[in-house]
């Protein structure tokens, strides 16, 4: 969740979720440096949440889905247990 904090790097995700773009179109789309843009995908590739496409002397970049849908997966199981113990009203007893 940490890395999707970041408003450019969540700005990156939601780009490649919709296509595969490499670079210079994400510096296109955000407005950002070339540099600035490569950091972040170097960070979202060594998360495992892109993956990498050569394409003649560009490189694609593609999200993954299976890293947002595990995340996804825990953010639902909390948000259930948070409704339980909002619904049962519980709470533990101080000593």
């Amino acid at each position: 969740m940490r890395l999707l904090a970041d408003p450019l790097r969540a700005r990156i995700v939601s780009l490649l979720a919709g296509e595969a773009l490499c670079t210079c179109h994400l510096v296109e789309e955000t407005g950002a440096k070339q540099t600035n843009i490569s950091n972040h995908l170097r960070v979202l590739r060594e998360a495992g949440l892109v993956e990498t496409e050569p394409c003649g002397r560009f490189t694609y970049y593609r999200l993954r889905a299976e890293p947002l849908e595990a995340l996804a997966e825990r953010l639902h199981g909390l948000a259930r247990a948070a409704r339980t113990t909002l619904d049962d009203s519980r709470k533990r007893p101080c000593p």
